[in-house]
C-alpha cells in the first residue's frame, strides 16, 4: 500500500456543502468564501460536491452570480450534520498494483465532540450509489477513528502526525500509541511516523490536528506554523513543537529542511480566539490554496510556500469566515488523487 503525497496528480478534490442545519455561524458569508474557493479549484481540476439537495446547492452559486456552466463539477445528493470534508472523507491509498482504494474509517465528531452519525455514513454512501468509478476499491477500517486532516505524508512512506490527537480519549482509547502506529502502517503501507508530542493552537477543538501545524511540501521540507511573540499563548506549544521538528530527519538520516510560516494575527468570535493558522493550505494541480487571514501576513505566508512550491501557483483566498466553525480551507477539502476516478453517473 502506499498513501500518496498531496502534490501528487489528483483526479479531483471534495467539497461538502454548507447549508441552513449545519454549525455555521454566519452562513451566507461561509457560503461566499465555499463558492470562491470552489471557482478557485475548478481553474485546475474537477470538483465533486457532496450536499444535501442538488438544486440548493446550484441556487447558492445562482445568488452569487456565479453560472457553473462549463465547470467540470459532479454533484452527490447525501444527508450530512457538517461539512468537513477532510476528516470524514475517505482516504485514498494506492494498493502493490497502483489500483484506488479508498478507505472508510470512523469519524466520530472529534472525539464525540459534535454529531457526526450522518457525516461518518457518508463515504459509504457515495460508493453504494456508484459515484467512484468501476476499479476504484473500497475497505472499511471500522472501528477505527481517524480524521484525514490528522496525518501528513511524505508519499515515501513517511507519515507526521501529532500524539494528543491520535491518542486521546473518545478516539482510539483501546489501542497504544505502539498499536495505533501498527494500525497506521498497515493501512498506508508506512515505514515509520513521526510523532509530534507537542504544538496546539488556541481556539482548536480537534485535539491539534497536524494540518494546522506542520505539513510536508517536498520529502525532505516540512513548512510550520510559527510565533515569535512569547506574549502571546501560542508561542510556548509552538517554539516546544519547532525544537521537536528540529530532532526530526528524513529516511536517509538528513535534516528536514524547516520552512516557518507565521502565525495569522489574533482572530476572535466575540471572546474566543479562532484557530487561524497558514499551514491549512491545500495542494492542488498546479496551485497551492492558500487561506488567507485578511493581515499583511498573508503575503509573508504566501512568499514562504512560493519557495516550498516553485512552479505552482499560489491562491490566496480570504477564509476568515470558515474559522466561525474552528477550521479552514484544507478542513473543507478532500483531494483524490489521479488514479481514483468518479463514475461517468455523476
Amino acid at each position: 500500500m502506499k498513501l500518496p503525497a498531496e502534490w501528487e496528480k489528483q483526479s479531483f478534490v471534495q467539497l461538502t456543502w454548507p447549508h441552513p442545519d449545519t454549525a455555521w455561524y454566519d452562513l451566507p458569508s461561509v457560503l461566499d468564501c465555499y463558492v470562491n474557493i470552489a471557482r478557485t479549484l475548478v481553474k485546475y481540476e474537477p470538483l465533486l460536491i457532496v450536499c444535501r439537495d442538488r438544486q440548493e446547492c446550484l441556487k447558492d452559486f445562482a445568488d452569487r452570480g456565479v453560472s457553473v456552466e462549463g465547470w467540470p463539477l459532479s454533484l452527490a445528493e447525501c444527508p450530512l450534520n457538517d461539512t468537513w470534508a477532510r476528516d470524514h472523507g475517505g482516504i485514498t491509498v494506492l494498493d502493490e498494483e497502483g489500483k484506488p482504494v479508498v478507505l472508510d474509517v470512523v469519524f466520530n465528531g472529534w472525539g464525540l465532540k459534535f454529531g457526526a452519525d450522518l457525516d461518518n455514513q457518508i463515504t459509504r454512501r457515495l460508493f453504494s450509489a456508484g459515484i467512484f468509478a468501476p476499479g476504484v476499491g473500497y475497505r472499511d477500517m471500522r472501528p477505527f477513528v481517524l480524521e484525514g486532516g490528522s496525518i501528513d505524508t511524505d508519499g515515501e512512506g513517511t507519515l507526521l502526525t501529532t500524539s494528543e490527537c491520535l491518542c486521546s480519549l473518545n478516539r482510539n482509547e483501546y489501542l497504544s500509541e505502539e498499536e495505533i502506529g501498527s494500525r497506521l502502517a498497515d493501512a498506508f503501507g508506512l515505514k515509520r511516523i513521526l510523532w509530534l508530542d507537542h504544538g496546539t493552537i488556541a481556539g482548536d477543538d480537534t485535539d491539534s490536528h497536524v494540518d494546522i501545524l506542520a505539513r510536508f511540501c517536498s520529502p525532505d521540507t516540512i513548512a510550520y506554523t510559527s510565533c515569535d511573540n512569547p506574549a502571546d499563548e501560542n508561542y510556548a506549544p509552538l517554539k516546544a513543537m519547532e525544537e521537536q521538528l528540529r530532532t526530526f530527519t528524513t529516511a536517509d538520516g538528513k535534516p528536514y529542511r524547516l520552512l516557518p510560516l507565521p502565525l495569522p494575527d489574533p482572530l476572535y468570535l466575540d471572546d474566543y480566539r479562532l484557530p487561524a493558522s497558514y499551514a491549512n493550505f491545500l495542494i492542488v494541480n498546479g496551485a497551492v490554496l492558500m487561506p488567507g487571514a485578511g493581515s499583511p501576513k498573508d503575503e509573508q505566508a504566501a512568499a514562504v510556500l512560493a519557495s516550498a512550491f516553485p512552479g505552482r501557483k499560489i491562491e490566496v483566498i480570504d477564509c476568515r469566515a470558515l474559522l466561525s466553525g474552528h477550521g479552514g480551507l484544507h478542513c473543507i477539502t478532500m483531494q483524490y488523487p489521479q488514479a481514483c476516478r468518479l463514475s461517468a453517473r455523476v
